[in-house]
């Protein structure tokens, strides 16, 4: 069959072809509206540099009066004793374990995003990594307050570190509460490091552009003498990829050893496998949850719309979705092994978890872990930023009840019938747990205050500008 001078003449040509690039994704920009590195330095730097706003001071005040709750309460359970908790047979951990996995699970998303996605090069983190991370620092704070103090005599409380003493009294290394000790002081003071670290650069910033003595002085000090130059970038960059490095597996050991808590009891509704990875989704869901609805009224108040975009928005909300997707898979999951194991406890456990006298907490739990971020698959919701925040908060009221169904329910109806009983907080609970939200927002609002929000830094390596062919049309 002849090829007609028609047919030939469409046939593509090889070198045509091999200079055709694939066309790039259109996807919004990281930093809106064309700023530069000069803008961006001001607009971080400001916030620091500025006077007090009056909202500040505010919310300052209430922030410090709801943390006296927590101080009052812990000086009251000292000096009367744990008798004060809500706390009695059979459920003998109550609202303690509770918000102690809480707080641990706020600060998951921190490290996530500063860590694993720093590995995975996503350049989309630079903009909510640094105030990701000192909500991981704030709320390891917060979280161990409770076990602490849950050991009656706290000062005894040394006695859970191997120090020698004059008795030999060690701890007791097979139990996984002993594991806490060591997996949450771990990932407590690698993330100071990495929180901090990551500040040097910027700090040498405000410190060079302080008008006073004292801020010179005080930001010179924490900035140790950084000074642009190309040998403390370079060991910079060094020691920064190592501790993401370390971190990454810290984000998943670390809620894994907290779900050993309660998956190496024998306790129908904790003894089961699937809890690690359940935790830590469930971890890094909750965190992403608090990301957002700390990250929506900053972005607001301080006019950050440029750095913190709707691509932001757009990712964690996918993020808070994809984990809450899996947490609600795990939830299903359970009643299919208890069902499919045929043991009977644990079918009792599970169904009167669902319809027995905490069906309130069960439904609370499942409406929003599971039903509220699946908004999120609708544009619209996405592009809302007030319909995001409420979610969020759906998400970390849904994350608390998931602890306190766990611990809880499990403990109030065991094997004896004879034992079971209804657990309830006492007021010293209540005071006590609401307080460490005060302590949370005090410490959040002075690192807003006296401490750059964002990278700076990192925020310039994402512009344009910082591509060395940018401009270049010639380059393949």
């Amino acid at each position: 069959m002849s090829v007609t001078t028609e047919d030939a003449s469409i046939k593509p040509d090889p070198l045509i072809m091999a200079k055709v690039k694939p066309a790039p994704i259109d996807r919004p920009p990281l930093v809106e509206n064309n700023r530069d590195y000069a803008w961006i330095t001001d607009k971080i730097c400001r916030i620091v540099e500025e006077k007090t706003p009056t909202w500040w001071w505010v919310c300052f005040g209430v922030a410090s009066m709801t943390a006296s709750f927590t101080v009052m309460g812990l000086i009251y359970l000292v000096s009367t004793g744990v008798g004060v908790w809500g706390l009695a047979n059979p459920v003998n951990w109550g609202w303690a374990i509770v918000n102690f996995v809480f707080w641990i699970g706020i600060g998951h998303a921190g490290t996530l995003i500063s860590a694993i996605l720093c590995l995975l090069k996503q350049k989309w983190r630079t903009s909510i990594n640094r105030a990701a991370e000192a909500m991981t620092v704030f709320a390891v704070v917060c979280a161990a307050i409770f076990p602490v103090f849950h050991v009656g005599r706290i000062w005894f409380a040394w006695f859970l570190f191997p120090i020698p003493n004059s008795n030999w009294i060690w701890p007791q290394f097979r139990s996984p509460l002993e594991w806490d000790v060591f997996a949450v002081s771990t990932y407590g003071t690698v993330s100071v490091l990495f929180w901090y670290m990551g500040m040097i650069p910027d700090l040498a910033t405000i410190r060079d552009r302080a008008t006073t003595k004292f801020r010179r002085l005080f930001y010179g000090v924490f900035a140790m003498g950084w000074r642009n130059a190309t040998n403390h970038w370079r060991n910079y960059e060094l020691a920064y990829l190592l501790l993401a490095g370390l971190s990454t597996p810290l984000v998943l050991s670390v809620h894994t050893i907290v779900s050993f808590d309660f998956a190496a009891a024998q306790l129908p509704g904790w003894h089961t496998t699937i809890f690690p990875p359940y935790f830590v989704a469930g971890a890094i869901f909750s965190g992403f949850g608090m990301v957002l609805t700390l990250m929506l009224p900053l972005r607001a108040i301080y006019g950050l719309h440029d750095i913190i975009t709707q691509r932001h928005i757009d990712n964690m909300c996918k993020i808070t979705l994809a984990t809450g997707t899996m947490v609600g898979y795990a939830y299903s999951m359970e009643f299919f092994i208890a069902w499919y194991g045929a043991n009977s406890f644990e079918s009792f456990a599970f169904v009167n978890r669902a319809f027995g006298q905490y069906w309130w907490a069960y439904l609370t739990m499942v409406s929003c872990n599971v039903i509220s971020p699946q908004l999120f698959w609708f544009r619209k919701i996405r592009e809302n930023p007030a319909a995001v925040w409420i979610i969020s908060i759906f998400v970390n009221v849904g994350m608390w009840f998931e602890r306190f169904v766990i611990a809880c329910t499990s403990l109030a109806n065991d094997f004896i019938p004879s034992s079971w009983g209804y657990y309830s907080p006492s007021i010293i609970d209540i005071l006590t747990y609401f307080g460490t939200f005060g302590v949370f927002s005090v410490l959040f609002l002075l690192f807003v205050r006296f401490l750059p929000m964002m990278p700076m830094a990192e925020i310039k390596m994402v512009l344009p500008e910082a591509d060395p062919h940018h401009g270049d049309n010639d380059h393949h």
